[in-house]
């Protein structure tokens, strides 16, 4: 951020607005996220309805669905929330960010005992039961099906055992809670996790405003630090190019001479939190000694 940026941000006292979810998984996680990236959500009040986050940056607290609205009426200049929420507003907005959590599918599902297995089944005038019906009648107009939209709600999972729908379009995570109301997933309308969306006046586009870029620079370097360790290790010298084969890291590992070290030398790099197991006994075959894992907290490139 320029300081000319800067100067203009704190002579006329303006503050970046975020909109955040205000309860649930998802404003637990990105309260989570912000923090990581040292922005801390410093709440004035449980019952407060906004916070500041140091500096240039407000947090507002609304409801997830609501802040498509919130960021395309220039109420808010960013907000989190999830991609199903932002396709079902069919709000204009920038896609910012992909953020990682609250990974879920927006799937259509049907009774255990339905004859129907497949989308191309499902017959025209079909009544389908839903909380994003337009996401749900866009998904079957798409495919030639004309069905009765019957929005909901909450609770989709009822309707087609009280006979108010024959399918259901509902978020899915585990299939769990289809499976114990006797429902069986036919196909996925689309995937959504939670994104960093920014109203178009503002950004333009992802580097448009120095501002914007910096706060995205920040989330992103949190997302791109998680599921990743840092791995340190003295191994002999004459097995690098062995090693570089075990450690390949980001670009190849960082070698460093260990004072007195004689024949070994220290080697860094950013490995998979999943292969870290792997990577050891690696490690250790080809003599290496002293070895650290650590988490990451933030990976700029």
């Amino acid at each position: 951020m320029g300081p000319s940026y800067r100067r203009a941000f704190f002579i006329f006292g303006y503050k970046m607005r975020i909109a955040i979810p205000n309860k649930g998984r998802l404003a637990d996680d990105t309260r989570e996220l912000l923090d990581d990236a040292g922005l801390t959500v410093n709440v004035r009040g449980e019952r407060a309805l906004s916070a500041s986050l140091g500096g240039l940056f407000e947090a507002i607290f609304v409801r997830a669905e609501d802040i498509p609205e919130f960021v395309a009426d220039g109420a808010a200049d960013l907000g989190v929330t999830g991609w199903d929420l932002v396709a079902e507003s069919g709000r204009s907005v920038f896609d910012l960010l992909d953020l990682g959590f609250g990974r879920c599918r927006l799937s259509v599902a049907v009774r255990d005992d339905s004859d129907i297995r497949t989308i191309a089944d499902v017959q025209s005038g079909s009544r389908v039961a839903t909380a994003f019906p337009r996401s749900a009648a866009r998904y079957f107009k798409d495919n030639d099906i004309i069905v009765d939209i019957v929005p909901v709600s909450g609770a989709a999972e009822i309707a087609p055992h009280l006979g108010i729908a024959d399918i259901i379009v509902d978020l899915v995570s585990t299939g769990s809670t289809l499976r114990v109301n006797g429902l069986r997933e036919l196909c996925t309308v689309s995937d959504s996790t939670a994104r960093l969306i920014g109203r178009t006046g503002l950004t333009n586009g992802r580097s448009a405003d120095p501002i914007v870029g910096d706060f995205i620079a920040a989330l992103e370097s949190v997302v791109r630090a998680k599921g990743q360790r840092y791995l340190m290790a003295n191994v002999p010298r004459a097995l690098l190019p062995q090693i570089r084969t075990i450690l390949p890291g980001l670009n190849g590992p960082t070698v460093i001479d260990i004072l007195n070290g004689g024949e070994h030398v220290a080697v860094h790099a950013v490995v998979r939190a999943a292969d870290v197991y792997r990577t050891i006994s690696d490690l250790r075959a080809c003599g290496a000694t002293g070895i650290l894992v650590t988490r990451i907290e933030r990976l700029v490139p």
